[in-house]
């Protein structure tokens, strides 16, 4: 039985760590999808449809992941995805995120629903940040965040445009479980199984969203802002809206949830600085195309005008490698570095960046690609 991160080979040993770890019930909210979870399978099976056909003969003795990505170096085509929540989790798990991308030279995204603060992650682990935000009803709110982020020194800022609404997460219900928690027969003894992370819980206290703290006049405790976050997602957000954040937010604009190619145009003509192909890991429409799937679509109505990203259901480096060869500038990272962190904090998170990191140069050698400029569609075979 594995115990620790030192002894997992593969983001699936990384996730059966969190698994054994965590109360069904928290582990459930960090795995899974909407609804019947159609997309959460789909974004996976999206990279079973293409095959390898390697080169051969190509010098591969210094094969290297590095690249530049948004402008800036990175130790491979990669940034860690916003994973709102992962303190309830492990205590500290967006430090332990922060500080491994740090290491490796990749992007962190910090997500407006973590439980550390921007500023917090700015002094404790120095990098390459981005601060995602969710549009708020409370725009005197949602502009207090950006300005923070901008005094802090984040490089980009990411707005998620795929969540007017929360997706109804049946695990979730199943399970009791909400945050704040509400305790019932049922998940006290889910959280009792699991009595190193309910000690922690009980003698530490819920971990709170510190970015919104404020958010509401009343919500000060953990459980209060964590609860007033659902009604804050504000469903009339357009593009006008989004024009304003372009013209106010001075550094550079990334724009995460898109799949469609009149919307990747119109983004691209507005002069934002990426995109991300992304349908939320599957956790908002069930149903939506995987992201992999509408990749070609996205890249296409951008037309080279910006960087497209993608994230979702990415579990290998050869994954990576896939995405990259379709077309995409680089991916996003998110349950596969999240369950590292759930698992095992630092040691988890710094586990799950080693492990894609190896299987990508792996696959990169494997595949007579020195470099991953060479990454390229030639490369790729549908499966039968």
């Amino acid at each position: 039985m594995t115990h620790s991160a030192a002894a997992c080979y593969s983001i699936a040993d990384l996730r059966t760590l969190a698994r054994r770890r965590l109360p069904r019930a928290v582990f459930d909210f960090f795995d899974g999808g909407a609804e019947d979870e159609r997309t959460l399978a789909g974004n996976g099976r999206a990279f079973e449809r293409w095959q390898f056909a390697p080169r051969v003969l190509v010098d591969v003795a210094d094969a290297s992941s590095a690249c530049s990505l948004l402008g800036a170096p990175a130790g491979m085509p990669a940034a860690i995805a916003p994973t709102g929540a992962a303190g309830f989790g492990w205590r500290g798990a967006d430090l332990a995120l922060a500080r491994a991308a740090a290491r490796m030279g990749l992007p962190y995204t910090l997500s407006s629903s973590a439980t550390a603060a921007i500023e917090t992650i700015a002094e404790q682990a120095p990098g390459r940040l981005w601060f995602q935000a969710y549009v708020l009803r409370n725009r005197d709110f949602f502009w207090q965040l950006v300005d923070r982020a901008r005094e802090a020194g984040y490089e980009a800022l990411v707005i998620t445009v795929d969540l007017p609404v929360g997706g109804k997460r049946e695990r979730d219900f199943r399970n009791h479980f909400s945050i704040p928690f509400r305790f019932t027969s049922r998940n006290v003894l889910d959280f009792a199984s699991r009595p190193r992370w309910a000690l922690d819980m009980l003698l530490r206290g819920l971990p709170a969203m510190e970015n919104l703290r404020g958010l509401e006049t009343a919500a000060t405790s953990a459980g209060a802002i964590a609860s007033s976050v659902g009604r804050s997602y504000d469903p009339a957000f357009d593009w006008a809206r989004l024009a304003e954040v372009r013209e106010r937010w001075p550094r550079k604009l990334i724009v995460k949830g898109v799949s469609r190619a009149d919307d990747a145009t119109r983004l691209a003509a507005m002069g934002v600085d990426a995109i991300v192909v992304s349908n939320h890991g599957g956790r908002q429409l069930d149903g939506a195309v995987p992201s992999l799937q509408a990749l070609p679509e996205v890249l296409q109505g951008v037309a080279g005008r910006c960087p497209v990203l993608v994230d979702g259901g990415i579990r290998r480096g050869a994954d990576i490698a896939k995405a990259l060869a379709l077309g995409a500038h680089g991916v996003l990272l998110g349950r596969a570095t999240l369950f590292g962190a759930v698992a095992a904090g630092d040691a988890g998170a710094q586990r799950a960046l080693d492990i894609l990191h190896d299987e990508l140069l792996r696959t990169m050698r494997l595949c007579g690609a020195p470099g991953v400029a060479q990454l390229s569609a030639d490369l790729l075979r549908p499966a039968p």
